[in-house]
């Protein structure tokens, strides 16, 4: 079984970046999707990006243009860049794994799920 590993939260002024990531083990391979998902208090989890083994990219509409995610496939890493942060992008960040599509992800399904890491965006 896939095991995901998130690192790179924190604490961050509007406006500022962070950049998550997300190591894999345990059974991954680089044709695996991977994908980012987010949940604030009393919220819902939501999809925030996901990537394909080979490349293609997908965003939710409130994070395209600020977010870039990525996968080196040299160390089964994972990342999110995330640029212009907002106070309403304060939430639990959340890395998942899909052997087979990245379009699946959008609608939250992932075979494996990290632990979860706090992003705070605040003045």
């Amino acid at each position: 079984q896939v095991q995901l590993t998130e690192s790179g939260g924190g604490w961050v002024q509007p406006g500022g970046s962070l950049r998550l990531s997300c190591a894999a083990s345990g059974g991954f391979f680089s044709d695996y999707a991977m994908g980012w998902f987010r949940q604030a208090p009393g919220q819902e989890r939501e999809f925030v990006a996901a990537i394909g083994g080979g490349g293609v990219t997908y965003y939710s509409e409130f994070v395209k243009g600020r977010f870039t995610i990525s996968k080196d496939n040299t160390k089964n890493t994972a990342h999110l860049q995330m640029n212009s942060l907002k106070p309403d992008d304060t939430a639990v960040y959340y890395c998942a794994a899909k052997g087979g599509s990245a379009l699946v992800m959008r609608r939250g399904v992932a075979d494996a799920w990290g632990q979860g890491i706090l992003v705070t965006v605040s003045s």
